[in-house]
């Protein structure tokens, strides 16, 4: 599991908007699909709460920004769609940054290092290397980099709208395996002992924090966030509280 000591780290903030629709010039408007734990997902006392590593970091970016955070939760191969119809400002939800959605739209500094894994019911013992991935059928995220990775080695790709319907096909059978990122994955096999974990030669992937072309003063804020909180040691706080 790694802990990322790379960019930001950013504290809690105390005002959180809830409710309420459009956009006015007091709010920021972070998209993100709570289903990916421990960066977002939905919990609190009352369970209805969108909590995570990702949403401390955007809760202290509005703040930074003199603005109140507003959440919208959403599929995530929908948020670059929102994004860029301008239904919210940016987009926190663990999203690698590559080259096929910079296309679209630009990214912040990364602020967190990941790769992918492979999960398997615990009797499975077919995957030893990279290679053992060919023909194998995949559940994935719809539109994560897991589900454009998966395309390399099968044409057998089920894609879910979450990670935790990928599992429930998994632990029904009807998939070999579900390609994941590292951090989402370990959360999964605590609430899952029947899985088991397997680290391939992955390569590294870097999170960003997204935004639609041309906003350069909202970009240039994120990353001023990110290098005063890497640089005041809050971000590493928020890492060790959230990624154990």
């Amino acid at each position: 599991m790694k802990k990322s000591t790379l960019l930001g780290a950013l504290p809690f903030v105390a005002t959180l908007l809830l409710a309420g629709c459009g956009k006015s010039q007091d709010v920021l408007v972070v998209g993100t699909n709570a289903s990916f734990a421990p960066f977002e997902y939905v919990g609190g006392p009352n369970g209805d709460e969108i909590k995570g590593f990702d949403i401390d970091l955007a809760k202290q970016i509005a703040e930074d920004a003199g603005k109140t955070l507003k959440i919208e939760n959403m599929n995530f191969d929908s948020l670059i769609v929102a994004l860029n119809s301008g239904k919210i400002d940016f987009i926190a939800s663990g999203m690698t940054i590559t080259p096929e959605r910079q296309a679209s739209v630009d990214f912040s500094e990364p602020y967190y290092e990941a790769t992918q894994v492979v999960l398997v019911n615990k009797n499975n013992n077919s995957i030893q290397s990279i290679d053992d991935l060919t023909g194998k059928h995949f559940a994935v995220q719809l539109g994560s980099t897991a589900d454009i990775m998966a395309k390399k080695y099968t044409d057998k790709v089920t894609a879910f709208n979450s990670g935790f319907e990928a599992i429930m096909e998994l632990k029904n059978g009807k998939v070999d395996l579900v390609l994941f990122d590292s951090e989402p994955a370990a959360n999964y096999l605590a609430k899952n002992p029947e899985l088991k974990l397997i680290s391939l030669d992955f390569p590294a992937e870097f999170y960003g924090f997204a935004v639609a072309k041309h906003q350069g003063e909202l970009l240039n804020s994120i990353n001023s966030t990110l290098a005063k909180m890497k640089a005041n040691g809050q971000y590493q706080a928020l890492v060790s509280a959230h990624i154990k």
